[in-house]
Parts: C-alpha cells; sequence; structure tokens
C-alpha cells in the first residue's frame, strides 16, 4: 500500500504524523510525507521520506500558498506518485486530494480544542476548489483518528478511533543529565517548542520566574533556540539553557512551564508531569483550559491575570502552587495510565489496511 502523509504549520505536525507514518513503513507499506520546505529538516530528523511541495510552486505571496496552489502542488506529486490513501491533519486541502483521486482519507489530529465552526468555515472557503476539480461535495473522512486522551476532548467532539501518543522530537546526542533526576532536588523545565521564550513577552521576567525557582532549591532546565540560549544563558546563572529532548528529559522533571503547544503538552502528560501553561495564542489557551480543567495543570494567562498580580507574578504563583500541592501530579498521572492504555499506532494501522482493502 503507498500513503501519502501530508502536514503543514510547524514542525510540531510532522512529529505528531511520524509514528504512524513510522507504524506504516514498519509493517512494509510505501509512505511519502508531504510538507513545506520549512518541515523538511523536521522529516528528515525522524526518519521520514519527505517531499518538498512548495520548492517549485513559488506563485504565492509571503503568507503562503493559496489552497488552489496547494492541491495542484499535491496534485502534481501524485499524478508521480499515486496512493492508494491520503492522511492529513488540521487542512481540509488533502480531503479535497483525495476526493479528486477517489481514494479513502484519513484526519489524524489532536482534538482538545473546539473545531466546529473552523471546520465549516474552511470547508465553505473551498467551495470553489471543489468546482474547479469537477467535485459536487467533500466528502467525510474514511477515519477520524484523534490523539487526545478522551477525558480531555471537548464537548460535542466528533466519534474517533483514539491512538496512544507516542513521544517523537529531534534527537542528537543526549547526556546523562538529560535522562537521570538531580539527587536531592526537583527540577523544573521551561520551554516554548520552537518559538521564542514562553515568558519573553511584556509584563512577564523570565528571570523572576528563574530566581524564584533556583531559591526554592530546584533544578532549573530552559529548552531554547541557539540564538535565545545565548541571549539569556548569561543572565540566568546556573541554568541548562539550550537544546533539550522534550521527550528524554520529561520523564525526570516534576513541573513543567509552556505556551500550550500539542507536542510539548501531550509528552509532558505521557510521562506524568503537571504543567504550568502560559498560552501565546488561542489553541494553547484551548490546551491549558482542557488539562487545568482536568486538574493536571494551572493556566496563567498573561492577558488576565489575577486582580493585584502582574503576568510574572501569576507564573511565579502558579508554579509554587504546582510543586506545593501533590494532586496535580495525581491528575497528570492519570492522564498518562488512559493515554498508554489507548491503542498503539500499529493497532491503528489495521484500521487503515482495512480501509484500502475494501
Amino acid at each position: 500500500m503507498k500513503i501519502l502523509f501530508t502536514v503543514g504549520g510547524s514542525q510540531a505536525a510532522v512529529f505528531g504524523v511520524a509514528p504512524l507514518a513510522a507504524a506504516a513503513r514498519n509493517a512494509g507499506h510505501e509512505v511519502l510525507l508531504a510538507a513545506d520546505e520549512p518541515l523538511m529538516a523536521a522529516a528528515q530528523s525522524v526518519g521520514l521520506p519527505a517531499v518538498c511541495i512548495t520548492a517549485e510552486r513559488m506563485r504565492y505571496g509571503q503568507d503562503g500558498m493559496t489552497a488552489a496552489a496547494r492541491i495542484d502542488a499535491l496534485l502534481d506529486l501524485t499524478g508521480q506518485w499515486s496512493p492508494d490513501l491520503v492522511v492529513g491533519g488540521l487542512s481540509h486541502v488533502p480531503r479535497v486530494l483525495a476526493a479528486r483521486l477517489k481514494v479513502p482519507y484519513v484526519r489524524h489530529i489532536w482534538h482538545i480544542a473546539p473545531m466546529a465552526r473552523r471546520d465549516r468555515t474552511a470547508v465553505a472557503e473551498l467551495q470553489p476548489q471543489l468546482e474547479r476539480l469537477g467535485l459536487t461535495e467533500l466528502p467525510d473522512p474514511d477515519l477520524f483518528i484523534d490523539l487526545c486522551p478522551p477525558s480531555l476532548r471537548p464537548p460535542g467532539a466528533p466519534a474517533a478511533r483514539s491512538m496512544r501518543w507516542v513521544p517523537r522530537v529531534t534527537q542528537r546526542r543526549v547526556e546523562p543529565w538529560m535522562y537521570t533526576r538531580p539527587e536531592g532536588r526537583r527540577r523544573a523545565l521551561i520551554t516554548a517548542g520552537t518559538r521564542n521564550l514562553v515568558l519573553d513577552t511584556p509584563g512577564s521576567s523570565l528571570r523572576r520566574l528563574v530566581e524564584e525557582l533556583t531559591g526554592a532549591g530546584v533544578e532549573v532546565l530552559i529548552a531554547a533556540l541557539p540564538e535565545a540560549a545565548e541571549r539569556y544563558g548569561a543572565q540566568l546563572g546556573d541554568v541548562r539553557i539550550g537544546w533539550i529532548p522534550l521527550d528524554v528529559v520529561a520523564p525526570t522533571c516534576d513541573l513543567a512551564v509552556h505556551h500550550g503547544g500539542a507536542t510539548t503538552a501531550m509528552t509532558l502528560i505521557n510521562a506524568g508531569v503537571p504543567q504550568l501553561i502560559v498560552p501565546d495564542n488561542g489553541y494553547g489557551k484551548a490546551v491549558a483550559e482542557a488539562v487545568s480543567g482536568f486538574g493536571a495543570a494551572i493556566l496563567a494567562d498573561p492577558h488576565r491575570p489575577p486582580a493585584g498580580q502582574e503576568p510574572g507574578e501569576a507564573v511565579v504563583a502558579g508554579c509554587r502552587e504546582v510543586l506545593g500541592d501533590p494532586r496535580y501530579a495525581e491528575r497528570t498521572r492519570a492522564l498518562a495510565r488512559e493515554t498508554a492504555a489507548l491503542p498503539t499506532p500499529d493497532e491503528v494501522l489495521r484500521d487503515i489496511e482495512a480501509l484500502v482493502a475494501r
């Protein structure tokens, strides 16, 4: 079987789909990942054969490809490599492609934020492309795979085949301090994925948080891009800052402070790490609301701090609460157990194979 995986957005999308794509390859299926140029390095880092669909499609502005250009790029690709099945994510463009090719379509996402309105708008915007390609309608996905633990799914979420979250990130050589816990100390991780530091915003103070944590005897790790590590490293004293493999480090942590990204949040849940989430967009806020609503995190909204507190003060107070109240860790471990009990990518792959065999 030939399976085309399509991703867009940040490299987190590549990491999210990698376990299922790897399972398909291990089962002997042919796999290609179609992605934009900025995601090629992430695909290479997790060992997936990837095709850049933007390399020869530069007739679009700096804001990105239009839906028409993206569909045409995928049609060009599938004219040379014809898949038996298409796997897509948040975008509905792959769904149009599958309808045009008359092959099954699988939607594979982390459904934690309400998306019904967004989906209706996106489908309506694709109507001209359907007409252009001679399609009368956009059929529903043949299979919907959800990586979100059932307890965190929003009300009204569509029926889905749950799949276990398998952490996957870019790897390099790891050092012993990354996979061992510090003796006699708790450990906190601060990260914002591939974006800027989570607290590098007006009215907040990364230094204040670090001083609060280290003053309480906590070892602090900061996952940061090289430019951020260079900018902050000399200012923050006794901290480790730079590239840190989240999947390796997470099981050694007692607290994580982050932005609400899906890959970050689920990797921490998988490891049973309670969280303090400072969302930097609407999606991050939805993640924070779901995880904190379960009791596994605290939401520190930088735009709506508690009365009488600055955003930085709210973050510090939230960290104190998470570290001081064992119920956050207990609730996170409950989510970790729920996630571990879900079907593996290998098991879900059998459902995908059945779609093509019908």
